[in-house]
């Protein structure tokens, strides 16, 4: 028993490119469908006039945003940034969910699947 069984295998057959763009497809797809049902369900608990949006809410609305573009191309006003925040912070975290959320969102656009044993 060897535990080099374990390791990637240059002989394994890597996965066909049909493949690997169905997965990329699939898999950008749940992400995107999952920002989009979370930005639906934040809008409405975070968007109200009397919450100072802070750090936190920030970087949840900015990783949330992206989720917002189909409602805008379908015409609803669809909240993106929070006019009563509380200021430097607030737009931090925004810009650091919005960078976060995006590298998540490309690193899986770029992923190279491998086929396992």
């Amino acid at each position: 028993m060897s535990d080099v069984s374990t390791a990637a295998n240059p002989s394994a057959e890597p996965l066909s490119k049909t493949k690997v763009i169905v997965i990329k497809v699939v898999a950008m797809t749940v992400i995107s469908l999952v920002l989009i049902f979370a930005q639906g369900w934040a809008a409405p608990r975070y968007y109200r006039p009397d919450y100072a949006a802070g750090f936190y809410t920030g970087l949840l609305e900015g990783a949330l945003m992206p989720a917002a573009l189909p409602g805008l191309l379908r015409g609803q006003d669809v909240p993106i940034y929070a006019p009563n925040n509380a200021g430097r912070p607030y737009k931090i975290g925004f810009i650091l969910g919005l960078n976060g959320c995006g590298t998540f969102f490309f690193w899986v656009a770029f992923w190279k699947p491998r086929r396992r044993k």
